[in-house]
């Protein structure tokens, strides 16, 4: 079957699998909808239902030759509540309420969370948020064994529900003995990326990335910013990993959620300067896990994201448990096509400055291609990698054309489909150089993406398998 070439779609979709997604022929759906990478979410589900989901993942993808990059989320030190007794309480407004050390189960006057040294961390005057601060409390008192809070918003609690501190720094380390697991589990059955919850400094990277390596994988791994204090770091936590999640979730809880906008385009700017992929996450589509539409508020929300210039936009619960996930891909899919047609039109003809980064060769080649491409109207721009590096180089020019990715490594291949604008091809390395020519007249022509007399602007290299070598810039006119 011939390459699908999505050329009027550039930001890509990432949907989170789950139990919505179960009944047969649903996954195949998301996928044929236009899901480009699928998130494993390691919080939920058995090892044995995600690894189901991995193998039906990877059929699909061979079935149709489209590349579909998976990525397994860590749960990272998610502190929440134990089981709530009859599975559901109310605290009320001004209510008193203990947090005691332990795991029994919880009442309404009386918690206790997933972490053994919440009482001896939190201290009076901090708050403490509960399901993503819908339930606000603030500590008044404490003991050795228990601490004393005031309930300034109330609410119904339930079973495992997620506690935020963001008054707090706890000591708990990035990697819990559950992460190592799952991300070993995930290097062992190729994972293409890995994300990293709750980082705070880059220790917690270099830990991730020392036992990813130690273990003779190069898996791509994502950062996710979702604390306060991670913000104090982020230049180097941007620079050392190989992408980056804003987790609006807790980041709108451990700070005010006024300034997460801002934040928001702050770091998709960082990004982008840094040739570094960028997925914005949580509550894009919420109201459609039960609803067969948005509202008109969240498609202005995915909207302007796809305006500041994300790589990705990504679906949560919308597709993990919703009732409407392939139609909240659909409208994803939609929201994309419009508003990117709408910033091609208000950008024609401009290709933004942007300054050298990595390997100085590569970031100029990339540059002198785009402005090539832009001058002279191409059809696309043509990357020969064995890395993936060119390519990120010349995506993050975010051109109103695609950017044709070619490689030989299969894992290249997926882990491009997270880039802005990129279009992954597999192709056996060029014969030698200037081989590239025949080689799109090949591909490009036999999907029908290009015809006769169509101008392709050509990245190649002298020693195409050879990484870090790109040092060739061509026009080519299609014969």
């Amino acid at each position: 079957m011939a390459v699908t070439f999505r050329e009027n779609l550039r930001t890509k979709i990432v949907a989170t699998i789950g139990p919505a997604t179960a009944a047969p022929g649903m996954l195949e759906s998301l996928l044929e909808t236009g899901t480009d990478v699928c998130r494993l979410n390691f919080s939920h589900g058995e090892r044995s239902w995600h690894e189901a989901a991995l193998k039906r993942i990877r059929a699909w993808s061979a079935e149709h030759n489209r590349p579909v990059a998976v990525l397994g989320d860590l749960c990272g030190p998610k502190i929440r509540l134990n089981t709530v007794c009859g599975g559901q309480a109310t605290i009320n407004p001004g209510d008193q309420v203990r947090f005691a050390r332990g795991e029994d189960e919880c009442v309404s006057n009386r918690l206790t969370v997933t972490y053994r040294r919440f009482v001896d961390e939190v201290e009076v005057g901090h708050r403490v948020y509960i399901d993503d601060g819908l339930i606000r409390m603030l500590v008044i008192d404490r003991s050795d064994d228990e601490l004393v809070c005031t309930c300034t918003v109330g609410g119904p609690l339930s079973t495992r529900k997620g506690v935020n501190l963001p008054d707090t720094r706890l000591s708990v380390p990035a990697l819990t003995e559950k992460d190592h697991e799952d991300a070993l589990w995930a290097v062992q059955n190729g994972f293409d990326f890995i994300a990293l919850s709750f980082a705070r400094r880059p220790s917690d990277l270099k830990q991730l990335r020392k036992l990813v390596d130690g273990h003779g994988d190069h898996t791509a791994i994502i950062v996710k910013i979702e604390k306060v204090e991670a913000l104090e770091h982020i230049g180097e936590l941007v620079e050392q990993s190989d992408g980056v999640m804003v987790a609006r979730g807790d980041l709108g809880v451990e700070m005010d959620v006024w300034q997460v906008p801002l934040l928001q385009k702050g770091l998709t700017r960082r990004c982008r300067d840094a040739g570094k992929p960028v997925i914005i996450a949580t509550q894009m589509l919420q109201s459609m896990i039960s609803a067969p539409m948005p509202t008109r508020a969240e498609v202005s929300d995915v909207a302007n994201a796809i305006l500041d210039g994300v790589d990705a936009v990504m679906l949560s619960a919308e597709t993990a448990t919703g009732r409407y996930p392939s139609a909240a891909v659909e409208v994803m899919r939609r929201v994309a096509e419009v508003t990117e047609a709408y910033r091609t039109e208000a950008t024609r003809g401009d290709v933004t400055v942007l300054s050298p980064i990595g390997d100085g060769c590569v970031s100029a080649i990339a540059e002198a291609a785009a402005k090539a491409a832009v001058h002279l109207g191409a059809r696309a721009i043509a990357a020969w990698t064995t890395s993936g590096e060119t390519v990120r180089m010349v995506a993050r020019y975010r051109l109103p054309i695609p950017v044709i990715g070619l490689t030989n490594d299969e894992r290249v291949y997926r882990r491009m489909n997270l880039l802005h604008g990129v279009v992954p091809m597999l192709a056996d390395p060029p014969a030698g150089h200037g081989d590239l020519n025949t080689l799109m007249n090949e591909k490009l022509k036999a999907a029908g993406f290009v015809s006769r007399g169509d101008v392709i602007v050509l990245v190649d290299s002298t020693q195409p398998t050879v990484r870090g070598t790109t040092d060739t810039l061509r026009i080519h006119r299609v014969s």
